[in-house]
């Protein structure tokens, strides 16, 4: 044991740390997919494969070992659109690109809260579900994936009355539409208000899954809500929606210059 402290070298502990440090990226950035369920059950069959050979089951470390070329061929076919993803988020975890990233994300607010806005004004019913660290898998699996970057003519053509995706959800992942025409789990809380439609218990079911946000515009008031951890903030306007939009998932306001006099601090998360 002491030989081999005295062979480790600094090079090696930053190499262990290099290896570290991108296992835990890839950890975060697949963590709430199918991938990374698929991932799991690759290494424990790599575990499996060690002990078999550990103990002399060749035939069984043979089968095994056969299988694990199989199994990561097909979480690269399957999974493709998912690990793509995850490997561009990767990329905008690091510091040299955070700052972009936070652009982006402010880039997306204002054309959510712009075509929100003119949804609202017309009252075209719509359901915008934004992620945040937890991934919406299942519910993206149930629409029509469309890996756009985020605009207001596509969110109002998404949502025009005779569009084919109009009666789902769109769900977002930074500045990217991921997906239209999205099923999400209903609410069942005995204690949200009667008045509450379909899409509003839609977006009560998902904030209380997960983290995400989820805007909506009452087909029948016109009127802008923002749902987040199962709690409705209603009767929103432009400017209400993008500070809370701004305080939830957009850049800090120190990014955009410095906050002017009588700017308000960012403020809690009330819920009405």
């Amino acid at each position: 044991m002491l030989d081999l402290l005295h062979q480790f070298r600094w090079i090696d502990a930053l190499d262990i740390l290099i290896v570290t440090f991108a296992v835990y990226q890839i950890i975060l950035a697949l963590r709430g997919t199918r991938a990374f369920q698929m991932l799991l059950g690759l290494a424990l069959l790599y575990l499996a494969s060690r002990v078999s050979l550990r103990i002399g089951l060749l035939t069984v470390n043979w089968a095994l070992s056969n299988l694990l070329a199989v199994w990561f061929l097909l979480i690269i076919i399957l999974f493709q659109p998912e690990l793509r993803r995850a490997l561009a988020s990767v990329g905008r975890r690091g510091s040299l690109l955070r700052a972009f990233s936070r652009y982006q994300e402010a880039h997306m607010i204002d054309e959510v809260v712009r075509a929100v806005t003119s949804l609202a004004a017309r009252k075209i019913g719509a359901i915008i579900v934004v992620e945040r660290d937890s991934r919406l898998s299942d519910s993206v699996d149930s629409g029509t994936t469309l890996d756009a970057l985020v605009s207001r003519r596509l969110l109002e053509s998404v949502f025009y009355p005779y569009s084919p995706l109009h009666d789902g959800a769109v769900i977002i992942n930074r500045d990217r539409v991921v997906a239209a025409g999205c099923f999400l789990p209903l609410s069942i809380n005995p204690d949200l208000p009667g008045d509450l439609g379909t899409r509003h218990r839609a977006a009560v079911g998902v904030t209380e899954e997960s983290d995400a946000i989820a805007i909506v515009v009452s087909e029948e008031t016109g009127t802008i809500s923002l749902v987040r951890g199962g709690e409705i903030t209603r009767s929103l306007d432009g400017a209400g929606l993008r500070q809370r939009l701004s305080q939830l998932v957009g850049p800090p306001l120190k990014a955009f210059g410095r906050r002017r006099a009588g700017t308000p601090a960012p403020l809690g998360d009330p819920a009405k």
